[in-house]
């Protein structure tokens, strides 16, 4: 009976999950709902592993149970504050240094880099590594945040469950998005904040397919943290509001001072990294070192210890003195650039969100004594101001008043937090092109916006849509021909060329209409040159399909001649740039669907898979003389009909093969290993090259 059973349950059970899959928004719901409640909990235990941390380093010394880390630190001796973070330091050297190199730093740039050139694929061990080395540095008193961390822990996550699954690159994006979202929203208590984080920056894209599930994965996480962490906004503030609208002059001054204050953490955290990278040590030495200098720093200024939230409701409440609040802005960004550069782990989000309040505090205590009656408190410029900084360092400035919004449930400040904020962003990216998190990826020479091209028109050339039959007249051509070249053409412009061949002038159908009630009058007085305009928009065959279809907006065009070393060789049409678009949306289309009907293909042991007629998909190894050459150098389309679709790659990671699967450009250079999946004729396949 059971030999009967086992195999027909397996078999209900594979048709059963392979429907489930089939079905694209109820899976990916489902997935998100899992992925966020697996996130809710990570977030949850995270701080719990947190204050575990810290009463270990701080509590064994204090002899004190259940305090905050900074009651913890106020109370501590000079020679705990240097001992605690010390060896903190040299911890989380260790954990990263032996385990997992991705864990140092603030995590968000690993998981932006993994979603946009890796499919959304992170290494298992390194959310674990990340969790334990970011709980070490905070709990020891390292100046960063908890948000970088959990980002990176619930994408991780996320990405974790997708391989488990087998999921195509497209869902394992989203997965890792949701594992972002979930992490954002249960820390602040901010659902809305978190998907606008994943859609904003992880993603970079508001695609409705990726919404639902990033929705649902932050809507869980809220609801779990809500249930263990209780449901109150993380800063309980007065009621602020605009007094007047002239203040908002005094909101844009602040935002210009937080995109300066944002674009100097910005540099001064990558030249320490670049100072401690120049040191001739042991990199797990080295967070050590800077754990060190947090301790001398912290017997000054202990507020700038763990992630500072302490400090910040006094800050909101006015409760500080204005020359102080300046000290502990330098303190910070100091504090904060000596923890990331020197190799600890932790984030980035919550000391931007200290630095605002204390510079938001000292300019609102300045200028409500100048103008008592006019402005607000200055409890309402700290918490505008850490908006506008947030905004500055991360490029991000939705997420940023979202952020701001929830966290203090008060929408009435929610005017000058959207002024300052886009104001902040502004003069940080006019100081710096870079945010916070892209430029540690382009200073390790990884452009992510490459591995997604947004506008599939920009991979196009004219030379690949460009037609070679052109509508060609000398100046002196008589109106009677051009009339009749006109009518006979199926082009809409006639190129007027002298006799080096180069372009003179063109006449449009337009410019012929207005004469042709006089034809009779002036058929045998006017020529080519008389009606020519010598404006002529021209193109080369290098260029891209997107700066042709600008141009062809821009001049309500309808073709354009392409020339080459000043000789006119072709032209381009408007109808022929839209079909190469659709074209190529489908061929992206397909291509992304390619990977599910491989792996099916693989089960069964088959390389080819037929379609409708005479085409085939044909998965090929590279040939070695492949390799090192782009797909546009090998001109595999003009030579041998062949069409590649995607590339597969194979790699072992923790002793387990991972395939994932990248949609080519024509740059997209060939690696040794490759798997090309090309589309074309029988026939014409049966000439491609096999390894």
């Amino acid at each position: 009976m059971k030999e009967i059973l086992l195999p027909k349950i397996r078999k209900w059970w594979k048709r059963g999950t392979a429907a489930f899959t089939r079905r694209e928004h109820l899976f990916m719901i489902v997935m998100g709902g899992i992925v966020g409640a697996i996130g809710g909990y990570g977030a949850v235990g995270f701080r719990k592993l947190i204050a575990a941390f810290a009463q270990l380093g701080w509590g064994s010394f204090t002899r004190m149970e259940g305090k905050d880390l900074l009651v913890m630190a106020l109370a501590a001796p000079f020679w705990v504050k240097v001992l605690v973070p010390t060896a903190g330091g040299l911890i989380v050297g260790i954990i990263v240094y032996f385990f997992a190199p991705e864990a140092k730093g603030h995590g968000v740039p690993e998981v932006m880099e993994a979603v946009a050139l890796k499919d959304g694929r992170m290494r298992t061990r390194v959310f674990l590594a990340k969790a334990f080395a970011s709980a070490i540095c905070i709990g020891s008193g390292g100046s960063v945040g908890r948000e970088g961390p959990i980002v990176q822990i619930g994408s991780g996550m996320g990405s974790v469950i997708g391989k488990a699954l087998k999921v195509s690159g497209d869902r394992l994006r989203t997965l890792v998005a949701c594992g972002a979202a979930a992490g954002i929203a249960a820390t602040f208590n901010a659902p809305m904040a978190g998907t606008l984080f994943s859609l904003e920056i992880i993603l970079s894209e508001f695609a409705a397919s990726r919404f639902i599930p990033i929705v649902v994965s932050s809507v869980i996480a809220t609801a779990l943290s809500r249930h263990y962490l209780g449901n109150f906004p993380a800063f309980e503030v007065p009621p602020y509001d605009l007094l007047h609208y002239s203040e908002l002059f005094l909101y844009l001054i602040l935002g210009v001072l937080a995109g300066g204050v944002a674009y100097a953490f910005i540099r001064l955290l990558y030249g320490m990294e670049d100072f401690f990278e120049g040191w001739k040590l042991p990199e797990f030495v080295k967070p050590a070192i800077g754990g060190a200098i947090i301790g001398c720093v912290g017997f000054f200024s202990p507020q700038i210890f763990g992630v500072g939230y302490e400090t910040i409701t006094p800050v909101l409440r006015g409760e500080m003195l204005g020359a102080i609040l300046i000290g502990l802005l330098v303190a910070k960004i100091l504090a904060t650039s000596i923890t990331i550069g020197s190799g600890g782990s932790g984030g980035i989000f919550a000391p931007s969100l200290f630095m605002g309040a204390v510079l938001g505090g000292a300019f609102g205590q300045l200028a409500h004594t100048l103008f008592p009656h006019a402005t607000a408190s200055p409890g309402a410029y700290a918490l505008v101001g850490m908006g506008a900084v947030v905004a500055g360092t991360t490029r991000a400035p939705i997420t940023a008043m979202l952020i701001i919004f929830e966290m203090t449930a008060d929408y009435r400040i929610i005017l000058p937090l959207m002024f300052a904020c886009t104001i902040g962003m502004v003069i940080s990216a006019l100081l710096s092109r870079e945010s916070i998190y892209t430029l540690k990826l382009v200073r390790r020479g990884v452009n992510i916006h490459g591995g997604r091209e947004l506008n599939v028109l920009k991979s196009l050339r004219v030379s690949q849509v460009m037609r070679p039959e052109i509508e060609l007249v000398s100046p002196s051509a008589p109106l009677a021909e051009l009339v009749t070249r006109m009518m006979a053409s199926s082009h809409s412009h006639l190129f007027v060329i002298g006799e080096d061949n180069r372009i003179q002038g063109h006449i449009c159908l337009e410019a012929l209409r207005p004469i042709l009630k006089d034809y009779e009058t002036v058929s045998n007085v006017i020529i080519a040159s008389d009606l020519m305009d010598k404006e002529v928009t021209v193109v080369r065959p290098s260029e891209s399909l997107d700066m042709v279809m600008q141009l062809f907006g821009k001049f309500n065009l309808e073709e354009i001649p392409v020339v080459d070393k000043g000789k006119l060789i072709g032209t381009v049409r408007r109808s022929d740039v839209i079909e190469a678009y659709n074209r190529e949306i489908f061929r992206l289309d397909m291509a992304s669907g390619l990977a599910t009907s491989f792996r099916l293909q693989q089960k069964m042991h088959s390389e080819r898979l037929a379609l409708v007629g005479e085409f085939l998909i044909l998965e090929v190894p590279a040939p070695r003389s492949f390799v090192g050459k782009t797909l546009e150098e090998l001109r595999l389309r003009e030579r041998f009909g062949a069409t590649v679709l995607t590339i597969k790659k194979e790699a072992k990671e923790e002793g387990e093969k991972e395939v994932s699967y990248i949609l080519p450009t024509p740059s997209t250079r060939i690696t040794e290993g490759d798997i090309l999946i090309v589309f074309g004729l029988q026939k014409d396949l049966s000439r491609f090259p096999h390894s």
